[in-house]
């Protein structure tokens, strides 16, 4: 029997004018970012809890708590680093991951390959087993009104 785990993971924060926008780890020339605790990276936060949860071992909060001064403005490199680590101590692999992130402007599709090549590399798998998508929120909620940005991952695991 193959052995399979699948994940879900989910994020946003505000916009916040002044501080760079990172996302997938890649910084966007914009004029805003995101605000939040570390560098406030929803894809890779949505991403580490997709891992994480695949593995039934909770959230980012509760592995990079936002009370504790060691992780401000932590790169989520970092975060996205130990879920993958836990997932290869558990004696699994990334098969794939799905994203989406949720963002009313910048557009990001030039940004894609770099994005999906990055997470690549810090999960250490193949480019094409990493999708990235880009949307809008077409102008409705939060998102829509530029307050703020989310972003949704899924990853499946295999054990190795």
């Amino acid at each position: 029997m193959i052995d399979v785990r699948t994940g879900l993971g989910w994020d946003n924060h505000r916009i916040a004018e002044g501080r760079p926008l990172i996302i997938g780890g890649v910084t966007i020339p914009c004029e805003f970012g995101l605000d939040g605790h570390s560098d406030a990276d929803i894809l890779l936060h949505a991403l580490t809890d997709a891992l994480l949860g695949a593995l039934a071992l909770g959230d980012i909060g509760m592995h990079f708590p936002d009370t504790d001064p060691q992780w401000k403005g932590a790169s989520s490199d970092r975060f996205l680093l130990h879920a993958a680590a836990l997932v290869r101590e558990r004696g699994y692999t990334v098969s794939n991951v799905d994203t989406v992130v949720i963002l009313q402007r910048p557009k990001l599709k030039d940004y894609r390959v770099a994005v999906q090549e990055n997470i690549a590399r810090l999960l250490g798998i193949a480019a094409d087993r990493v999708g990235v998508k880009f949307k809008t929120a077409e102008k409705v909620g939060p998102v829509g009104e530029g307050k703020s940005g989310e972003a949704q991952a899924v990853a499946t695991l295999i054990r190795s």
